[in-house]
């Protein structure tokens, strides 16, 4: 912008200077003029003035020449000019400068002709007797009627008129300097003025462009600046409304794309990775930083990805496939591979769609493992019941004794396929979160308390020891009903599996201000370490006849770890096979 301003600056000056000399020259030619034109009016004047006054005489010319230079000698007194008598034939008759007798016929001088035709002459010649610039002025002179005229010739010399031009050029051309710095200050001022305002919208322009869409450019005048400032202002408005709204999607579009459960891989058709989310980071192993703007050969994955990735790229087709993934852990993936072709354009890449479906799968073999094992676990008593059933309508219940020890064995068998029915479903209700807690304060001493009443008279059945140690004083958040499901269980549990004579204890201890923990052990015959991390799980057993003898249904330990988790707690076990378990539940205090 300085560039344009000097250059704005120096065309204005140069406009200016070349006007001003040109009114200069101008101004000095037309004063030269009019005052040669003035002079030579005033010599007219006094040539007439002599040509009235004087005497005028005729005779021999070498007798003339010393009148007449006499008289001129006298004139140039008065005139302070050259003053030559000019006979009508040209002869020099006298002249104040010269001897005339030496002068050359003077009929042939431009003054001369013009003054004997037009009454006046005037020329302006270097002098051969003087050798200075000189201003030649005549006019005829009637002596003698019915004779053609003398000439009277008037000559000053330009030297005083060039000085005083000069010296009137000089100080014309110093206001013209003055006049000329005055208006080159103004041009300067009068540029800086047009051009400030086209700095500032450039600046805000530059901002503009480095998306400070914030910028707006100050409009103080509406000429066609401050149009332009007001169309920048309003170009400014409208991208920042824009970029704004494209900010905003692009934030929605990369917080959707973050929070996604599947994994998002964008391939353009020459195979260069353009967009992984988190998810796909997390699924293949990759953090985006080292993937995206690379050829996708360049990850090392297994070679069935690449494989489809590059059949997708060939046929620009849909494609579905599951694969095994072993990095950076095992899993089953999902892969859906779809052409891109935006807004019917041609095709531009592909999308990988990575949809982890191990927990599925894994569900879905539970599902079919659970089916099986309810199956199979509603079969053995109902086929008891239908082959005792049979039995009894065979003939066997003409036996009394009979009769009666098979009814019995169909009564429990139908006790045992009613609590497998009702723990099937209670199970189903809390695995779907059907069932609402009830929280309320509890008082673990008077809790425990009444829970060890309603077990004292099976444990003797068994001579089994129940010991009680209980922190004082402890409150805990939680459905009493449940939570009284959850030590019920456990401790049936530990007395079921305890052998005659031993011992099953229950600890109740808080963990600073906001867990308490609960420990059921006993002295049992323990669970052998392969079967720990299965115990959970729906129908297992450690020992399927030993459970099925006592009664269980495989479902108690599942039912207690869905309760506890829905407490905000967590449920371990620890255990060594004829030594006993120990279960230990954590529990937040405030729910």
């Amino acid at each position: 912008m300085n560039s344009f301003r000097t250059r704005l600056t120096l065309i204005m000056i140069a406009m200016i200077a070349l006007s001003v000399i040109a009114a200069g020259l101008f101004m000095v030619k037309t004063f030269k003029e009019n005052h040669i034109n003035a002079l030579e009016d005033n010599m007219v004047r006094e040539m007439q003035i002599i040509s009235a006054k004087m005497e005028w005489k005729s005779g021999e010319i070498s007798q003339l020449h010393n009148y007449y230079s006499k008289e001129a000698k006298e004139l140039k007194r008065y005139t302070g000019a050259r003053v030559t008598f000019i006979r009508n034939d040209g002869a020099v008759l006298g002249d104040s400068d010269g001897d005339p007798a030496d002068m050359d016929n003077h009929l042939d001088r431009t003054e001369v002709k013009e003054a004997l035709n037009a009454g006046t002459g005037r020329a302006i010649r270097a002098s051969d007797t003087i050798k200075q610039n000189m201003m030649y002025v005549a006019i005829p002179v009637k002596v003698v009627p019915n004779q053609a005229p003398d000439v009277i010739r008037l000559a000053m010399s330009l030297k005083e008129v060039d000085e005083s031009i000069n010296q009137l050029t000089l100080l014309l051309f110093a206001g013209l300097l003055v006049l000329f710095l005055i208006a080159a200050l103004i041009s300067y001022r009068l540029a800086l003025s047009l051009t400030r305002p086209l700095e500032q919208i450039t600046r805000v322009a530059k901002r503009i462009k480095n998306m400070d869409y914030k910028a707006r450019v100050k409009v103080t005048k509406q000429d066609e600046i401050g149009e332009l400032g007001n169309a920048i202002n309003a170009m400014a408005d409208s991208l920042q409304v824009q970029m704004t709204r494209i900010q905003q999607n692009e934030n929605q579009l990369e917080s959707v794309l973050d929070n996604m459960i599947n994994g998002i891989v964008m391939i353009d058709r020459s195979g260069k990775i353009v967009l992984m989310n988190r998810r796909a980071e997390e699924v293949l192993g990759f953090s985006a930083r080292e993937l995206v703007g690379r050829h996708y050969a360049e990850a090392k994955q297994q070679y069935e990805l690449s494989q489809m990735i590059q059949e997708g790229l060939n046929s620009k087709e849909h494609l579905r496939e599951e694969i095994t993934f072993y990095f950076p852990e095992e899993r089953l993936l999902e892969l859906n591979l779809v052409p891109i072709h935006p807004e019917g354009n041609e095709f531009s890449g592909v999308l990988l769609v990575l949809q982890d479906v191990s927990a599925i799968r894994r569900l879905e073999r539970m599902r079919s493992e659970f089916v099986a094992n309810v199956s199979h676990e509603l079969k053995t008593p109902i086929t008891a019941v239908k082959g005792f059933a049979e039995t009894l309508l065979g003939g066997a219940v003409n036996d009394e004794e009979t009769a009666r020890s098979f009814l019995q064995i169909i009564y429990d068998e139908s006790d045992r396929l009613n609590r497998l029915i009702g723990d099937i479903l209670e199970l189903s209700k809390i695995e779907s979160r059907r069932v609402p807690l009830v929280f309320s304060p509890v008082e673990v001493d008077t809790f425990v308390d009444k829970s060890i009443t309603l077990l004292e008279s099976e444990a003797a059945r068994k001579r089994i020891e129940l010991s009680v140690n209980v922190e004082p004083g402890l409150y805990v958040e939680a459905d009493e009903d449940r939570l009284r499901q959850i030590i019920m269980n456990l401790l049936s549990n530990g007395i079921n599996y305890t052998p005659e004579g031993g011992r099953v204890a229950l600890m109740v201890e808080g963990i600073g201000d906001d867990y308490i923990r609960i420990q059921i052990s006993d002295s049992g015959i323990g669970i052998p370490k392969k079967d720990l991390p299965r115990i959970f799980e729906r129908f297992y057993r450690v020992d399927k006849a030993r459970s099925r003898s006592s009664g269980g249904t495989g479902l108690g330990l599942s039912i207690v770890k869905h309760l506890v988790e829905l407490h905000k707690g967590t449920i371990s076990v620890t255990s060594a096979v004829g030594v006993g378990s120990t279960f230990t539940i954590e529990l937040p205090v405030l729910q």
